[in-house]
Formats: structure tokens, sequence, C-alpha cells
């Protein structure tokens, strides 16, 4: 990015108490769009709802912090805040990443005082909750300047649902250069998880809902478990924990299945792995498929949604349909047997995952604020 250009100042509207996806990408990228971009994160705080760990990350990385205090999710109240946070500290761009800050930012209209970016994650139908809140989404996107979506999957889906093709951007997510950790901290983890050494691992990262199919996975893994020894770590938290704990003993598979919750440094993770397993029924543009390609991993996952924009059946991984134990069984089956298979995934995937440098993602995003700057002003 030319950094001889005036500064952009970018207010990210970030919904979270955790360094969720969304949180950990645009803390990376204000890392590292400084200083031709200035980020500035307002977060919204309500009692009920402690802080999980995001505000001592956005701490340690140097961002500024803006919070807007509600009582609950849709607080009328957040709007009189918002707006004199606008008018107060006037920033260049102001940019969404959920439906609640898409729905507040409709509803300002020509009081935002900025030009608006929204990025889209994805629509989920998990019941009628999520098809309110879509629906709700679907409404406010309509009024973005700009929407990015994460894939093209959800790029279709926006304008399948009225969004302006030239509103439309699409950019996946960045990774960083894998950085392997001690040895030791590798031998800790094994040993705290009970892992036999010479025991093949296979690793899920990623909360725990059901959209992310772990309860495919647990099936996949019954059907495979007589294969030779092996070892499923399951990285990551959510509201299906108790449902994927009743499976596990449902299938007689306690003793292979290893629920390691939430963990806030995964590498010893990516270089205990022999290999990673993502069995998502919806994604976008995965930080843990982009992650475990860095790493060298080979791979098993579905063919959901952006997976198969990034990764190359055959070529990066094992692709096949969601929702399909039996096929995702196989495919482990093939790739746990097939060592060169292996070496081979592995190869490409490094190679793949250099492509999704932080720099050239600082850039796109560069372009995408200029051109909206450059469209307000005619």
């Amino acid at each position: 990015m030319d950094t001889s250009a005036p500064k952009i100042r970018v207010f990210g509207l970030l919904e979270a108490a955790s360094v969720t996806g969304p949180a950990k990408n645009l803390i990376g990228f204000a890392q590292r769009a400084r200083p031709a971009v200035e980020v500035t994160i307002v977060t919204f705080r309500r009692p009920s709802v402690p802080d999980q760990g995001l505000l001592p990350a956005l701490e340690r990385a140097g961002i500024p912090v803006r919070v807007v205090n509600e009582m609950r999710m849709w607080d009328p109240r957040v709007l009189p805040q918002l707006r004199r946070l606008f008018r107060s500290e006037r920033p260049d761009i102001i940019q969404t990443h959920n439906t609640k800050s898409h729905f507040f930012l409709r509803l300002m209209g020509r009081s935002r005082t900025a030009p608006w970016i929204a990025f889209h994650h994805g629509f989920t139908n998990r019941g009628r909750k999520d098809r309110a809140y879509n629906h709700v989404a679907r409404w406010a996107l309509k009024g973005a300047d700009r929407v990015v979506a994460v894939c093209d999957a959800f790029a279709r889906d926006l304008r399948g649902a009225g969004v302006r093709a030239e509103r439309v951007s699409l950019r996946h997510n960045f990774v960083l250069p894998f950085t392997a950790p001690q040895p030791a901290d590798v031998d800790a983890l094994r040993t705290r998880l009970g892992i036999p050494a010479g025991t093949q691992v296979m690793l899920a990262i990623g909360r725990l809902s059901q959209e992310k199919g772990h309860a495919d996975l647990l099936q996949a893994v019954a059907i495979a478990r007589q294969a030779p020894d092996f070892r499923l770590v399951i990285a990551g938290d959510g509201p299906e924990r108790a449902n994927l704990e009743f499976q596990r003993k449902r299938l007689g598979i306690e003793d292979i299945v290893i629920l390691a919750g939430y963990q806030s440094d995964v590498r010893p993770f990516y270089a205990l792995a022999d290999l990673l397993v993502l069995p998502s029924h919806s994604e976008g543009s995965p930080n843990v498929l982009l992650e475990a390609m860095s790493a060298g991993l080979p791979i098993v996952a579905t063919d959901a949604g952006g997976i198969i924009e990034i990764a190359s059946d055959g070529v990066t991984a094992l692709i096949v349909p969601k929702r399909d134990p039996r096929a995702f069984a196989a495919a482990i089956q093939r790739l746990r047997s097939d060592a060169e298979l292996a070496r081979r995934l592995a190869d490409e995937c490094r190679r793949e995952a250099a492509r999704y440098t932080p720099e050239a993602y600082v850039e796109s995003m560069g372009a995408i604020y200029r051109s909206v700057l450059d469209a307000r002003e005619q």
C-alpha cells in the first residue's frame, strides 16, 4: 500500500468478547496495514457478557478501542452512542462484521458521516432465530457502500439477496507463515492429551456448532476406527459440546476422540497432527484451512462454501461431499494409508498457502478503501 498517501482512518465495529475468526483477521490486518491505515475497534459491552480475551488482545496489538455500552442484544441506545462517536472522531471508513452492526449502520442512514463497508461471513440456517437474522442482514447489507464477501459462494448469495453486483467485492482471508513451536511444547501437549508416541493424530479446530459438522466427523471416525490406532483431537468449544460428548459415548469412540476445549495457541496442535479434518456444512474463507496448509498438513475436507475455492481435490486436499460420513471416512482411510499421497498434498499445501499473504490482503483492502472514498467524492 502507498504509505505516501494520506492515512485512512477506519472504525471497525466488532461484536465479540473473545478473539473469534473475524476478530483475529481484523487484528492481523490492523497490525500490518499501519501506517497507511489506522484501525480503531468499536466493540459492544453489556453487563451480562464479560470480556473473554478480546480487550487484552487488542491492547497487546496496540489497537485503539472505543466501547459502546448496551443492556441487551438489540439495544436502541446504541444508536445515539454511535452517532456521537462518528461525529466527534470522524473516521474515513466505517466497517462492520456482524448482523447487529450491519443493522445499526443501515438504520443510521446519512448520519453515518462516512462510507460504510460491510463484511459478509455467510448466512446460517440452523433454525427460526437464524432465519430472522438472515432476513435482517439481507435488508441491512443492501444499504452498504461496499460488501466484502469472504468467498465467491457468499458473493453469489449476496447478489441473489438483492445486493447490487458492483457493490460486492471478494476477499479471501490471509494466513501468516507457520512458525513451528518448540519440540518440548509438542511433547508436553502429547503427554497432556494422553496420546502414545507413534500414534497418528487427526486434528479438527473450530467452534463447536452444528454448521461445523463435528457430529458427521464422529460418525466417520466410528466407521474408520477399524484401521490402525489413531486419535482424533478436536480443539474448540461451543454450544455443541454436550451433544458431541453424548455422540462420542453413543458411538463407542470415547477412547480415541479427545475434546481439548478452546485453545489460545493452536500451533502445538498443528505440529502434533498428522492430518487436518474439516467436516463443515458451511464455510467462508476458513482460517483453519489456510493455517493447516501453511503448516504443511494433508487435509480431508468437505466441499462446503469457500473450501473448494482455496483447496483443490487431489492437489492440496481430499474433498468429499458435506454431510456424508462414509465418504469422509473413506478419505481419512485413504490418506492415512498412503504416505506418498499425504506427503505430496502437504508439499502442495505449503506452496498454495504462500499465495495468501498478509501483504497481498492489505494491498487489496487498500484498493477497496480508495475506490469507496473516491466514489463518495464524486
